[in-house]
């Protein structure tokens, strides 16, 4: 068995931990900002007239947390938020999932 000190290994538990809490809050924040459907949704959904710019385009937030809940399309997170009960139990499955 593969023994490590307890100095390396605690840093990647915190960090891990505050991982899971961040994406918890973001996804949290994004249920109450897309229900609401004012000008914070359009920003989150980044759909903005105009050209893109060029070069690798940025990670947008909807597409990190439709991999991290495990919805392959931002178009089912943005179904599931409607369903303020099926938004807190996606966030909870997501969250027991990610240990």
């Amino acid at each position: 068995m593969l023994q490590t000190e307890d100095d390396s290994v605690y840093p990647s538990a915190i960090l891990r931990s505050l991982v899971r809490t961040i994406r918890k809050r973001q996804a949290t924040f994004l249920g109450h900002v897309m229900r609401r459907g004012k000008l914070e949704h359009l920003v989150t959904t980044g759909k903005f007239e105009g050209k893109r710019s060029r070069g690798r385009q940025r990670e947008k937030i909807m597409d990190g947390l439709a991999t991290w809940l495990g919805s392959g399309k931002v178009s089912d997170i943005l179904a599931a938020v409607k369903d303020r009960d099926l938004w807190r139990d996606m966030i909870a499955n997501a969250y027991k999932q990610d240990t």
